[in-house]
């Protein structure tokens, strides 16, 4: 949510325009647009419009025009660079530009030697077919420049006003091209009118968007040339991101503003480098061994914990003990226990965790047990409330129950973003004593 935008001069804007039917239909997510977004903010380029389109030459040349229409001196599309006859963005790029499309005999040559190897590959496969078939991805506007491919597909940008910078759809393949296209002159050119911009992250747990809100409306009113900046917020999972643009002379009026961030929700602040919280427990996990046992998230924790690279120096393992009987046999809680306080309880939740550590020999331990739904509520405990247990060696169990809101996916997901900060907090806790 944009709470406070403010009026600057004129700047350098883009408009991006994703591609592919199945992107439109939502059957595959837009890493694309949001990805290509980030980066022209950090260019200082204000983005107009990001528009999807299916894959017809008519559709894909009116988002075009429209963006040319709003005036925007940059378009980066992605998408359609493929050698099927659904791959037209090339094409339609050139008739937009009013180019003639020309055969890049280098670029057809570097196309083949790469199939070439993937070929290789594969036993019984026709090179001279795939070749002819891939012809096409060699075929350019007149005068433009190529960007090698990073699979088989180029990138290719377009002098002109608008400049055009065509990149494929693949993100792994997109995202190694897109700082080749900035260096480009003919971007260079078109984004030249930019304004520098600074941008700083601040992000916040547990405090609810409208007590933001407020505090961004005092800061408005106590804080001089509070205008000179653009601040946008997002709320997710009980994370709060505030993400302020602004120009480099406004540095002091931000810090400003961080500082009655700190003196109103200090408690809440657990980043202001734009950190997140994944990134900080690993940091905290130096040197640690964590083990994980999971109910109602059926092994997510373990996934988060374990999607950084390197994470097999301080992971263990986990367990997700979803059944009371998987409970007792693999993380030794007593039945009786389950019997008495039910499995969704805080004295199973911290054996739990009591047990993970035994099981994995580590020092570090969290545990959920919860309800995630629709079903298995009761009165005193409905859908939504979730146990967690932190457990390290040389400290007491931290172990806290909340009623989550959301469905299923929304209940389970935000259970590790708790798990993840009730174990951050535990772990700072423990180096600030030992530190003292």
């Amino acid at each position: 949510m944009l709470l406070h935008a403010y009026c600057h001069s004129v700047t350098a804007r883009a408009g991006i325009v994703v591609t592919g039917t199945e992107v439109l239909t939502g059957r595959v997510a837009d890493r694309n647009g949001p990805w290509l977004a980030d980066r022209l903010l950090e260019l200082g380029v204000e983005l107009a419009h990001i528009t999807l389109c299916g894959d017809r030459d008519a559709d894909i040349e009116a988002a075009l025009r429209f963006l040319a229409a709003e005036g925007v001196d940059l378009i980066v599309t992605s998408g359609g660079l493929g050698p099927t006859a659904d791959d037209m963005t090339v094409a339609t790029v050139a008739r937009f530009c009013e180019r003639e499309l020309v055969l890049d005999a280098k670029l057809e040559a570097n196309i083949a030697a790469i199939l070439k190897k993937l070929m290789a590959r594969i036993e019984g496969g026709d090179f001279d077919a795939v070749r002819a078939a891939n012809r096409k991805q060699a075929m350019i506007p007149a005068d433009a420049l190529v960007i090698d491919p990073v699979g088989t597909a180029p990138g290719v940008v377009v002098p002109g006003k608008p400049t055009v910078v065509v990149l494929p759809g693949p993100p792994r393949e997109l995202q190694p091209m897109w700082p080749i296209a900035v260096a480009t002159p003919a971007v260079q050119d078109a984004i030249a009118g930019r304004t520098v911009y600074r941008q700083d992250t601040v992000r916040m747990f547990g405090l609810a968007e409208s007590g933001l809100a407020e505090t961004l409306r005092d800061a408005e009113q106590r804080l001089p040339d509070f205008g000179s900046l653009e601040i946008t917020t997002c709320l997710r999972r009980g994370e709060l991101e505030i993400v302020t643009r602004y120009e480099p002379d406004a540095a002091e009026v931000y810090s400003q503003l961080v500082e009655l961030l700190r003196a109103r929700h200090g408690q809440h602040i657990y980043s202001e480098d734009g950190s997140q919280v994944d990134d900080q427990v690993a940091q905290l996990l130096t040197g640690r061994r964590i083990a994980t046992a999971e109910s109602c998230t059926g092994g997510l924790l373990a996934a988060r914990l374990t999607e950084r690279p390197g994470s097999s120096a301080y992971v263990a393992g986990g367990l997700v003990a979803y059944a009371n009987e998987a409970k007792t046999q693999l993380l030794g809680v007593d039945s009786a226990l389950i019997e008495a306080h039910g499995a969704v309880s805080e004295p199973v939740a911290e054996a739990m965790a009591t047990g993970a550590l035994q099981r994995f020999t580590a020092d570090t331990a969290v545990a959920i047990t919860g309800i995630a739904g629709p079903d298995g509520g009761t009165a005193d405990k409905p859908v939504g409330t979730v146990c967690f247990t932190v457990a390290l060696t040389e400290a007491r169990l931290v172990t806290r129950t909340l009623r989550l809101p959301g469905n299923r996916a929304d209940v389970r997901e935000w259970s590790t973003t708790v798990a993840m900060h009730l174990l951050r907090r535990a772990l700072s806790e423990l180096g600030n004593h030992r530190s003292q």
